[in-house]
């Protein structure tokens, strides 16, 4: 690794022990150094072995110690005068990323004692000049706070973790709790003026979070003078980054883009300004524009459970697991097309085991305008069953489930999710079909959910992936909402001689946890249509520091010295 001057370099104390403290481009590092024990201010002779480093890039704010003891005040701690303090009571404090547990970040503190006060302001003018390069990191932000959602904890989730976080960052935010359903998605789509934030931010589930989506994508399109209800339409790309606070029930968002739902982890996301493009599919029927997905789209199992829960609201989180149990039970299939456009080789295949994580390089790769003309083209050739280059494929049968993945979907009660390959931004989603089939092998499929084993490894399971697909009931369409709840029935508990029961009416698809009012629709993947506060999941040894800690007692010209 190339060396990287100092640019300033001082002998201060921490914890009641002298230390070189060094600053380059890079990282913020200190040492012990030998001194000899004092009576007068206690400090011990210590061994030059113990080193710490903060890579530059992880440093969310520094202050002057007696700025941060007012807000400490108020937040988590109160300020205690050590014999350190009154020898040396110019001092700053430098507050950092750490990693904790897997996926998981903190807030840690160090601060340090100056001899004068004119070296610790030289200390917070040197760090901030740094930090003030990071051009990225976002200083006003809209904050929509669903108190409904979840465990309803919200409200209580925002300012006592991520509030406080957010001032030490220096980030101005306007927050609006909400107060029914869709209130962020219509504030954005007409009232918010936009250009006066960074970045948006929602706290609490997934349902919340498609909110922020359509109100944003909406608004976008709106000003940009797009047609979202064609289906070919090129939307343009939203200007400002999405953050989530995790406070929903499943939080799956977060768990595919940071890799947990720790509110903490993903507020430092937010300061750090980490930005990862997502992929969204815009969903149609006909020439009208129903929603977009970001996570799962599921038709048959998936669409009957969240039916049948819809009905059990009062029932709490707690509805799905007795939805879901019925819903097997009842083991439903269907009949209908699907048509879909496959992906181009060069971006993996469902089943190649190559996770998307942090730097991904297939996400890495967009669609060139090549590929975008060859797409088009394929429209034009659309054929029922004949596989030709870049041309549609076409299936028909009796399917148990039809599911879509943007993302992995994977969640605490399913870690690898219902397509652990899927990628956040490559422009492609997995399609995958389960045929009918009896309900113990329907059984072994979803327990391999919750494994380690392939899902896809049984003859009555098939995964492609695709950038568009149509599905085409074998019945009529249903005409509205209210005619599928009505029509939409789940038949008794199936004999030992019958494998499934032949549904009659249609499923209902379920476009990220909300209950589409038609069955035959188009979808299509908008690739990187946002960004988020995210970087995708750190491996583990992405998360180690790569900087050598001694790198920075290398001796070399000093911008600053003391």
């Amino acid at each position: 690794m190339e060396k990287q001057p100092r640019l300033f370099s001082s002998n201060l104390f921490q914890e009641y022990r002298q230390v070189e403290v060094v600053l380059n481009r890079c990282v913020l590092a200190w040492k012990e150094t030998d001194t000899s024990r004092t009576p007068n201010c206690g400090i011990i002779s210590i061994p030059e072995t113990d080193s710490h480093v903060v890579q530059v890039c992880d440093i969310v704010a520094i202050c002057n110690t007696k700025d941060d003891d007012q807000d400490n005040v108020e937040t988590r701690r109160g300020p205690k005068k050590s014999k350190l303090d009154q020898l040396y009571p110019h001092s700053f404090t430098v507050s950092y990323i750490r990693r904790t547990r897997r996926h998981q970040w903190c807030c840690s503190d160090v601060t340090f004692h100056c001899t004068s006060q004119g070296l610790c302001e030289q200390w917070i003018h040197v760090i901030n000049e740094q930090l003030s390069l990071f051009t990225n990191r976002p200083k006003r932000l809209l904050v929509y706070i669903n108190p409904y959602g979840g465990k309803q904890l919200g409200n209580r989730i925002y300012e006592q973790k991520v509030a406080p976080l957010f001032r030490r960052a220096c980030i101005s935010s306007n927050v609006i709790v909400t107060e029914r359903a869709n209130h962020a998605r219509d504030h954005l789509r007409t009232e918010a003026d936009l250009d006066k934030y960074d970045g948006v931010v929602c706290v609490g589930g997934d349902g919340m979070f498609s909110e922020i989506l359509h109100g944003l994508v909406t608004r976008t399109q709106i000003d940009n003078g797009v047609d979202q209800n064609q289906p070919d339409a090129e939307l343009v790309p939203c200007s400002l980054h999405i953050g989530i606070i995790p406070a929903g029930s499943t939080d799956c968002i977060c768990f595919a883009t940071v890799g947990s739902n720790d509110p903490v982890t993903s507020a430092l996301h937010i300061i750090v300004g980490d930005s990862h493009p997502m992929d969204v599919c815009s969903v149609h029927h006909g020439d009208v524009f129903l929603r977009y997905s970001v996570s799962l789209l599921g038709y048959g199992f998936y669409g009957d459970l969240l039916t049948d829960s819809e009905r059990k609201r009062w029932l709490g989180p707690a509805r799905y697991d007795l939805s879901g149990v019925k819903t097997f039970l009842d083991h439903n299939y269907y009949e209908g097309t699907v048509s879909f456009l496959p992906a181009e080789n060069n971006v993996g295949t469902p089943r190649d085991k190559l996770l998307c994580r942090s730097g991904c390089c297939v996400c890495q790769r967009k669609p060139s305008s090549k590929d975008n003309k060859q797409w088009k083209m394929s429209e034009e050739l659309e054929t029922s069953d004949k596989d030709i280059s870049y041309g549609w494929n076409a299936i028909n049968g009796k399917f148990i489930a039809i599911n879509a993945a943007n993302m992995s979907c994977a969640c605490p009660r399913s870690p690898k999710g219902l397509s652990p390959s899927a990628h956040l931004a490559d422009g492609t989603m997995d399609l995958i079909l389960v045929r009918k089939c009896s309900r113990l092998n329907f059984l072994r499929h979803l327990l391999r959910h919750t494994n380690k084993d392939d899902q896809f490894d049984h003859s009555f399971v098939e995964v492609h992936r695709v950038r568009k697909f149509h599905f085409q009931p074998q019945h009529h369409d249903l005409v509205s909402l209210e005619d599928l709840s009505e029509k939409t029935g789940f038949n008794p508990l199936c004999s030992l001689q019958t494998a499934c029961n032949y549904s009659t009416t249609h499923s209902s698809w379920t476009c990220d946890g909300e209950i589409l009012p038609h069955a035959a629709i188009q979808v299509s993947v908008q690739c990187q249509l946002i960004r988020l506060f995210a970087r995708g999941i750190e491996e583990e040894q992405q998360q180690r520091m790569f900087e050598d800690p001694f790198a920075a007692w290398t001796p070399e010209p000093s911008l600053y010295l003391s």
